[in-house]
């Protein structure tokens, strides 16, 4: 059924994304106490390079990534966001292969820039984000204004904000989106909203009547309920009944439908019923990026009508294909075909 439903989904406007483009060097540790190490040893001397370390750099910032996978996984898509002149040829250069199939609507300004440090931890592997935000942290309702943008705007099949922890105008932006796209699916993905929880929560109760889906991590997830006052709600350790809670007490609070993808699974709510998905178990290549690709398929799930139960899985299986490859390669459709074929 998975399978039969996106191959029968018809976007008809686009799948509008946006706002943040940051350029991602990716730092591949050992541990972190071997760096840790290593730089108290180089300040000992006053400083020095620290040599035979893999990077990579890569295009990154969530919306840029979401929009990326969508365009790789057959989705027309428009993609609003904001770089200088350096960063913008790097995007159209990044696209230039999917043609018509993705808008690049790119804001005059200067991109971030994002080191992630990914390490092995006591509870897997773990990533690191030291970024600059760059004018990301501004990106309001005036980027999106022209009468061109409210025409993609009005015929969007859906609208995706992302990382509005980075982006101090993200609730305004949110709400013209999604008030200016009226038949199109409205989809939120914070990020790391720990330093702005209590203004997140209170975004989203101005946001929660033109809001479908809110889509979270375990971080997240905890953020938002210390904001509750009800405390954490995943500890380092938690079970399938304890990510199916939770995604419940969250949805039921806030009145929005709520998505919650953790390492062992992913759990959907609407405050009511619930479901849940368990991860596809793979040797992780790479972590930067893996809620970008999830977030693109939960969102195709959903416009393809997809049952809580199947959206998850498909989620799931984009998002496993994309962590085994070392290269940070979302996967194409029929590569997520031949994963379900074998799972289901």
């Amino acid at each position: 059924m998975i399978i039969e439903k996106l191959r029968q989904l018809r976007i008809v406007g686009s799948v509008v994304v946006m706002p943040d483009f940051f350029v991602d060097r990716i730092i591949r540790l050992e541990s972190r106490e071997k760096l840790c190490s290593m730089l108290e040893e180089k300040a000992k001397f006053g400083g020095g390079s620290i040599r035979g370390i893999p990077t990579s750099d890569i295009k990154g910032g969530n919306a840029v990534n979401v929009a990326y996978t969508l365009a790789k996984l057959g989705v027309k898509v428009t993609l609003f966001t904001v770089a200088d002149e350096i960063g913008a040829a790097m995007l159209r250069q990044v696209f230039s292969k999917f043609g018509d199939k993705v808008a690049l609507r790119i804001s005059n300004g200067r991109q971030g820039f994002t080191t992630s440090f990914e390490f092995p931890s006591e509870n897997g592997n773990a990533n690191v984000m030291i970024s600059d935000i760059g004018d990301n942290a501004n990106f309001g309702p005036d980027r999106i204004s022209s009468p061109e943008d409210m025409a993609i705007l009005k015929n969007a099949d859906a609208a995706m904000v992302v990382n509005w922890a980075s982006n101090l105008k993200g609730t305004e932006l949110a709400e013209q989106a999604f008030k200016s796209s009226p038949s199109g699916f409205h989809f939120i993905d914070p990020a790391d909203i720990d330093t702005r929880r209590q203004d997140f929560l209170d975004s989203l109760k101005r946001l929660s009547g033109v809001t479908d889906c809110l889509s979270i991590n375990e971080n997240e997830c905890n953020s938002i309920s210390n904001a509750l006052g009800t405390g954490p709600l995943l500890g380092t350790s938690y079970s399938q009944d304890e990510v199916k809670a939770a995604a419940k007490k969250i949805a039921e609070k806030i009145g929005i439908s709520t998505d919650l993808h953790t390492r062992m699974g992913a759990a959907w709510s609407n405050g009511k019923e619930t479901e849940f998905a368990h991860a596809i178990k793979v040797e992780p290549k790479i972590l930067t990026g893996a809620g970008d690709v999830w977030d693109a398929a939960d969102i195709l799930g959903y416009l393809a009508g997809m049952d809580p139960g199947e959206r998850l899985l498909f989620a799931n299986a984009c998002a496993s294909l994309y962590v085994r490859d070392i290269s940070a390669e979302p996967p194409a459709m029929n590569k997520v075909f031949e994963l379900i074929e074998r799972i289901q």
